[in-house]
């Protein structure tokens, strides 16, 4: 922050947003008798491209000379300094009149500055270019700091702080971020298909705002959604509702990877061979008749961990779906009989209306008040509006569905303020309340699926980051030529998967697929993070593809956005687990995968805890596994040498 000399001035600088009435309350260093005087806020660029937050205050402007040269001389003088045409030579008094008048402008470099925070109901704004020191405060007499802020953020990558959600830090960009606006600026090359406006719109990423996150990737298959039976062609024109899509859409990203050093994602060579892949058949779904054999006199479920086995083989029946998946979202306790169940669903029920009542009799006036409230109210209700819309359960007018899907939503803003709403979670809800059609039981099961997925929705994107991190690293080792093409493409870093993990895949399948996947995941078998093998199973299938046509950044992306609704489930599923066994066989596996997969590593130290896991399973003295209360052998496939433990056909044949 500082005053620039007469000699110093650029030639020419241009203010490219101001707000009047900003009273100077506090600034390091400025005497007294400037603090509470009435100014101008603007945001400047100089002539060398530069940009700067300008306080000028308003009695620069004031005319109140004797004679009509002088008076003009001073205005001229004071319009040079607010429209940025400077003056460089000017003579006697009024050289030291200009100086004097410079000396009473703020200027902060954008530069140099580090934190700024919004106060006092948006009326109030603070700057800092020093960690931990308010270098300059002003007062918006009008309000609307908020104008300033998201003006101010046009030029700046920002992210908010966990401690203060109105405090906001520069994100300093880096080579990475650069080369990946680089990589989507690209993307209008393609102009052959209906989702042009897209790929044409993406090229406007350096000129436009980043102000949320993860938008564009979440939505970029979303467009058919748009089109209706209006303009030409019967489709109407989507280009401002995409624009405004995309233009939100990567900062949180970009901010997601600014701690990830590019040697991360170096490319190790890998020379040992895994063993063969075993192809392991998928089961029948777990049946009316087995859900009901697995219950007690009192409707408490027995032998846990062989239920998640039979899930994990089969999925789920359509017909207990209801039922079965509120034990796998941690809605119902496994261990609950069904007297125990009523009375749980009861206080949960009370537990829901009792936090939806806190907003829906919030006042317009306590709205007005509550800045991120209203924000995150008008977000849920833009994306409720564009959700899983061309299905029959959410399509039409007044649907109200889609009220009570945003009633859910809602509701977990007052659920966990902290995480609030963020863009992508009315796709996990979705199927949710379309199977269960109920909104308490919806909400609860919401709870627990975002109990575990939580950490994609993070500010700081460190749990997306990590995710993308340990996918390289599998597809390092379980697919080192397709790992070495995306190193070649400068597409190691993963982001064109961002989409499938920050909602597990929700764009990539139908209802019935989704349901399918999702409920075979939560059963946390086979391993954790079985979700990111299916990344490298999807990737593994497409690699002779995207090698043999030689694919760039630009079109991998593309070519894994086409994949959407045409994954085959029960395939897809069958080749991670193949991949599982084969990596987890290799002689050569090392502790990085170990702790990837919830294995310990043998250099020591502890792997993450597993839920189920089938070492868990009590086994008796002749090396048989104890399971539904009898002693049993365990079934194995063999596969080109390579033994695969399998108990499910043998649980199967005392289930029937």
């Amino acid at each position: 922050m500082s005053s620039s000399s007469v000699e110093d001035i650029p030639e020419q600088c241009k203010d490219i947003f101001t707000q009047d009435g900003v009273l100077l309350k506090a600034c390091a260093g400025r005497p007294i008798t400037d603090l509470n005087s009435i100014g101008m806020l603007c945001i400047v660029q100089n002539g060398d491209g530069s940009k700067c937050i300008e306080w000028r205050p308003n009695d620069l402007i004031t005319i109140d000379s004797d004679t009509q040269d002088q008076e003009w001389a001073v205005v001229n003088t004071i319009e040079i300094i607010s429209i940025g045409r400077r003056q460089r030579t000017l003579s006697g008094n009024m050289t030291s009149d200009y100086a004097t008048a410079r000396a009473r402008i703020i200027k902060i470099s954008l530069d140099e500055l580090k934190t700024f925070k919004v106060t006092r109901n948006s009326q109030q704004m603070h700057f800092s270019t020093k960690p931990g020191v308010w270098q300059a405060t002003f007062y918006f007499q009008h309000g609307h700091a908020e104008m300033f802020v998201a003006n101010l953020k046009n030029h700046l990558k920002t992210a908010k702080t966990r401690h203060d959600r109105n405090t906001y830090v520069v994100v300093e960009p880096n080579q990475e971020s650069l080369d990946l606006n680089r990589s989507f600026a690209e993307l209008n090359i393609f102009t052959e298909n209906t989702t042009d406006v897209v790929w044409n719109l993406v090229s406007n990423f350096k000129q436009r705002p980043y102000e949320t996150t993860m938008e564009a990737f979440s939505k970029l298959t979303d467009i058919e959604l748009y089109y209706g039976n209006e303009g030409v062609n019967g489709k109407r024109d989507v280009s401002e509702e995409v624009a405004d899509l995309l233009t939100k859409s990567m900062s949180g990203l970009e901010d997601a990877t600014t701690v990830t050093k590019s040697d991360e994602y170096e490319v190790i060579s890998v020379k040992p061979t895994l063993p063969p892949r075993p192809n392991i058949p998928r089961g029948s779904p777990l049946s009316t008749e087995k859900w009901e054999g697995l219950q007690d006199t009192e409707g408490r479920i027995i032998e846990v961990d062989g239920v998640r086995q039979l899930i994990f083989r089969g999925g789920v029946a359509h017909s207990i779906r209801q039922s079965v998946w509120k034990y796998l979202l941690d809605y119902h306790p496994w261990n609950m009989s069904h007297s125990e169940l009523r009375s749980l669903r009861k206080k949960k029920s009370e537990e829901y209306f009792s936090m939806k009542l806190q907003w829906r009799s919030m006042t317009e006036g306590q709205e007005n008040r509550f800045t991120e409230y209203r924000d995150r109210k008008s977000l849920v209700e833009k994306d409720v509006n564009r959700t899983d819309r061309t299905h029959p359960f959410f399509a039409g007018d007044n649907n109200p569905n889609l009220l009570m899907l945003q009633d859910i939503l809602m509701t977990y803003v007052m659920y966990n303020f902290d995480l609030g709403y963020v863009q992508g979670m009315s796709d996990i809800l979705a199927p949710l309340l379309l199977l269960l059609g109920n909104e308490v039981d919806s909400f609860w099961c919401f709870v627990g699926f975002m109990d575990k997925i939580a950490s994609n929705f993070d500010m700081d994107q460190a749990g997306m980051k990590q995710q993308l991190l340990q996918l390289q690293q599998l597809i390092t080792f379980a697919s080192p030529g397709l790992a070495q093409h995306l190193a070649a493409k400068d597409s190691a870093n993963m982001y064109f998967c961002f989409r499938w993990l920050l909602v597990w895949f929700k764009r990539e399948f139908s209802h019935r697929d989704i349901m399918r996947l999702w409920e075979v995941l939560w059963t946390g078998l086979p391993c954790a993070n079985f979700h990111l093998l299916i990344c490298v199973a999807i990737l593994d299938a497409e690699k002779d593809v995207l090698i043999s046509r030689d694919y760039g950044f630009t079109e991998i992306l593309k070519h894994v956005n086409d994949l959407s609704m045409s994954l085959d489930v029960d395939t897809i599923l069958s080749a991670a687990e193949g991949i599982y066994h084969q990596v987890v066989s290799a002689p050569h596996l090392t502790d990085q995968i170990r702790i990837i997969l919830g294995l310990t590593p043998l250099g020591g130290g502890s792997a993450p805890p597993e839920d189920t896991d089938d070492e868990d399973a009590p086994t008796t003295a002749n090396g048989t596994t104890s399971m539904f209360g009898q002693d049993i052998e365990e079934d194995t496939l063999e596969y080109n040498g390579l033994e695969i433990t399998i108990v499910t056909k043998t649980v199967w044949a005392l289930l029937a």
